[in-house]
């Protein structure tokens, strides 16, 4: 594994899920709870809105849910020496080659252990060899793999390659572009400052971070971001534009630009290029060129000068349409709706009253990762972010360890400790709903009984297993589950991983019609790594009618700030505040799940 002082967030949780997957392999049952304590701290820190060096270099590290007293320590050892010494005597004796391995869909720990091992496997290019061998048929005959395992694997490979390079998830991206612009927001020379490209667009990845500055004093701007505490190196220093590398590793691109153009600066290097190419053609049309710098009327007899614009409402008006909020901008419709005036009133997080998926610590015995923060915690946390009601939705408890009546009694326990925090409550939120995420098991139906369902108040039915079905069995699998009059929501639907794993095939058609004619909604899952419905999926379903839920999938009160990923997605498919359920107040959300 590869340990630096400047790690970022999906870099540590990477390198604490390795950990994890060490004890498993080397331990017996007096490791299992090492391996699921280090499972759930990579989890956590995956899911933070803040970057893990940053609350290292502010003491605060201790402060992360769901890391412990020797996890912090051992960090602690990383961001200062660049090494733990704990972690080289974990990994000792394992195969590197291993953890590379655990990047592939259907490969465990354990067999990626085996793999390593029994077939050699070069640590050079550990996909690649594996890739070889498994072509070649050696998986097939190892002990406990065979024909399907060494299929499944192959094809966990493509999956892998069609992934390619790994960008920045957009929440990674946002965390480096606040520091950023924090800094620069304390040069009094700068007018205003914003992201540009993909990040402006709330993109769900991006590659390099580019910045815009307004300013009449490009050269204290230029200065005072070449000066940034966390710079790495200088890449280039110039009149009006700068390049460093932050310690993360990551490019950022900065543009000083006067203030009476800059918001032809801001639309030319927002994008897309797509957008942009589209809205040429359409000034061209119309007898104008536009650049960065304004808008030029064109033509033998035109001797005009550019016209500058200081901001992008006033350019984008000067072509005749309504300016275009930068999450649309992609080439898909946005210009023909901003000439006819009509761009929708795209959601807002100030419209979201309610965070519809949040797993809690209560003891539900579940065979998925658990929450880290009580539901006092997370009650605290949705009254500060000023949520009217919320839904406790942790996974079902675990089927193969419980009979149905066990189960009964652990949502018994459950909907009785809810009654008691509800009977309770005074202010800020005002009902807290007793909810499940509950697997949708691979033959079809769901890991719960009717008996145990009618204790909820409503359900949240995802997939997390078997994700290579055909697109006709997983429909069915998907129809089968929403049939129960208590589930609601299809949770994570797609069930991607962004850089690691792609989307589900399946009917979206029959999903999106069965959804709208039987009162069924698609959640927008804000995790940053999974961002899912996708955007283009979103406007897919709205054009049908579909409506849709948000839910953050904390599973630790930190995580509960990331809501606004979900709502950029929400806005990059054109979603307004009509289009999503918990907008609505409690009372009608209430209504809501009352219908069958």
């Amino acid at each position: 594994m590869k340990i630096s002082r400047n790690m970022t967030n999906s870099e540590v949780s990477d390198l604490l899920r390795a950990v994890a997957a060490a004890y498993e392999v080397k331990a017996g049952k007096n490791w299992r709870f090492k391996s699921i304590a280090y499972s759930n701290a990579a989890a956590s820190i995956e899911h933070l809105s803040s970057e893990v060096k940053d609350l290292y270099d502010e003491g605060k590290l201790d402060e992360i849910p769901g890391v412990g007293k020797n996890i912090t320590k051992h960090l602690s050892d990383i961001f200062k020496n660049g090494k733990s010494a704990h972690f080289e005597k974990i990994f000792e004796g394992l195969p590197p080659a291993m953890f590379e391995l655990l990047r592939v869909d259907n490969i465990g720990p354990k067999r990626a252990y085996l793999l390593s091992k029994k077939l050699n496997i070069s640590s050079k290019n550990p996909i690649m060899d594996l890739k070889k061998k498994a072509k070649a048929g050696f998986i097939a005959k190892l002990s406990g793999f065979g024909a399907d395992l060494q299929n499944q694997i192959i094809e966990g490979i493509r999956s892998y390659e069609k992934r390619g390079k790994k960008r920045m998830l957009l929440s990674e991206a946002t965390c480096i572009a606040d520091d950023l612009i924090s800094w620069m927001s304390r040069c009094r020379d700068c007018v205003q400052i914003e992201a540009l490209g993909s990040l402006r667009r709330k993109a769900s990845t991006v590659g390099d971070i580019d910045i815009a500055v307004s300013s009449k004093n490009a050269e204290k701007v230029i200065k005072h971001f070449v000066s940034y505490p966390k710079k790495r190196r200088l890449i280039e220093e110039g009149e009006k534009t700068a390049s460093i590398v932050t310690k993360l590793g990551v490019q950022v691109d900065l543009m000083v630009q006067e203030p009476s153009s800059f918001g032809s600066l801001l639309q030319h290097f927002t994008g897309s290029k797509h957008h942009n190419i589209a809205l040429r053609e359409y000034a061209l049309k119309k007898g104008f060129s536009l650049s960065e710098y304004g808008i030029k009327t064109i033509g033998k007899d035109s001797k005009s000068k550019v016209r500058e614009f200081s901001n992008e409402d006033d350019f984008y008006n000067a072509l005749g349409m309504e300016w275009i909020p930068p999450e649309l901008r992609e080439d898909s419709g946005e210009i023909e709706a901003a000439l006819n005036k009509k761009i929708p009133k795209l959601v807002e997080i100030s419209n979201i009253k309610a965070d519809l998926q949040i797993h809690s610590d209560f003891d539900i015995e579940t065979s998925h990762d658990v929450g880290s923060s009580s539901m006092e915690e997370i009650i605290k946390k949705a009254d500060e972010l000023g949520y009217e009601y919320i839904a406790f939705t942790e996974h079902n408890p675990s089927q193969r360890g419980h009979s149905e009546s066990q189960i009964v009694e652990i949502l018994k326990r459950k909907r009785e400790k809810i009654e008691k925090i509800n009977y309770s409550l005074k202010k800020g939120v005002k009902r807290v709903f007793n909810s499940l995420e509950i697997d949708i098991l691979p033959g079809g139906g769901i890991a719960l009984s009717e008996r145990a369902l009618e204790l909820l108040d409503f359900a949240l039915v995802s997939i997390h297993s078997s994700f290579n079905q055909d697109k006709k069995q997983m429909t069915k699998r998907v129809l089968s589950a929403l049939y129960y009059p208590k589930t609601k929501i299809f949770a994570h639907p797609t069930t991607r991983k962004i850089n690691y794993r792609e989307g589900i095939e399946i009917d979206w058609d029959s999903i999106f019609d069965y959804c709208v004619n039987n009162n069924k909604w698609i959640e927008i899952n804000a995790e940053p790594s999974r961002l899912d419905l996708p955007d283009f999926l979103v406007r897919e379903a709205k054009a049908y009618g579909v409506k849709f839920t948000l839910g953050t999938d904390s599973h630790n009160v930190e995580s509960m700030n990331n809501m606004k990923y979900g709502v950029y997605v929400a806005r990059r498919g054109w979603a307004t505040k009509h289009d999503i359920i918990n907008t609505r107040s409690l009372k009608e959300f209430e209504f809501l799940i009352s219908r069958g």
